[in-house]
């Protein structure tokens, strides 16, 4: 199904919950309940136009521009937005192949920027932001045991997303240097400490954002720790 579909299904209450972009619920006016956030397919909508139509990098305001885009209405109200005169016209894909000849501008979504470079379009405004969520439909969450499984379906689902975002980190630290080592520990609430047999010190454990790995690996080793050992968790429940 493409997302413009779920949005409609969810919106219409034919189904309870689904995954969709930001971008569609936005420009389809759905009434709905963002329950998750996944952060994947991050997108931009944006406005862009050839750089030869720019005048000291804004479009000009002198005469009316023809705007291409898929999305209808957030097209229409980012024009209304504006202080030129516009004219619409719908695409159907491709959009960025649009201007100069059939259009000035376009609206449309991009994750780099490559595809409206390659083409000599230059962005001259950012919309919103889209990415896929979780959606549900109202009358859904109102359904005390529908309801709860909805929850505990999000409750799932980001333990997931928590579990890529981390890592576990195991060391062994001398007592002397424990205090130094868990000071720098970005760990979700507080370490896991505990003695090694004979007494030969502490082995800690913690669940480190994966982003801050590298440095956290040469910091911990500079600090005393020992034997650094990590570990992918499928998921985290909090």
């Amino acid at each position: 199904l493409k997302p413009q579909n779920v949005v409609e299904m969810l919106h219409a209450g034919s189904r309870d919950v689904g995954f969709a972009g930001a971008d569609w619920t936005a420009e389809l006016d759905a009434h709905l309940v963002e329950l998750l956030d996944t952060g994947l397919d991050p997108v931009k909508v944006v406005a862009a136009a050839p750089k030869e139509l720019l005048q000291d990098g804004r479009l000009p305001s002198g005469r009316t521009l023809v705007v291409a885009s898929e999305y209808v209405e957030l097209a229409r109200r980012w024009i209304e937005k504006q202080p030129f005169d516009a004219t619409f016209v719908r695409s159907y894909g491709a959009t960025e192949a649009f201007p100069p000849e059939d259009a000035d501008l376009i609206i449309d979504n991009t994750a780099t920027g490559a595809t409206l470079r390659s083409n000599g379009l230059e962005i001259v405004d950012v919309i919103m932001e889209s990415s896929t969520r979780l959606y549900a439909n109202p009358d859904a969450l109102k359904d005390s045991s529908l309801g709860s499984r909805i929850e505990d379906l999000v409750l799932l689902l980001r333990s997931v997303l928590d579990g890529r975002s981390r890592v576990m980190l195991e060391v062994n630290v001398a007592q002397e240097d424990l205090a130094d080592v868990i000071e720098i520990l970005p760990c979700m609430r507080r370490p896991t400490v505990s003695r090694l047999h004979g007494d030969q010190g502490y082995a800690v454990r913690a669940a480190v954002p994966r982003a801050a790995l590298p440095e956290l690996l040469l910091e911990v080793r500079a600090r005393g720790a020992t034997d650094l050992v990590v570990t992918r968790p499928s998921q985290i429940v909090p």
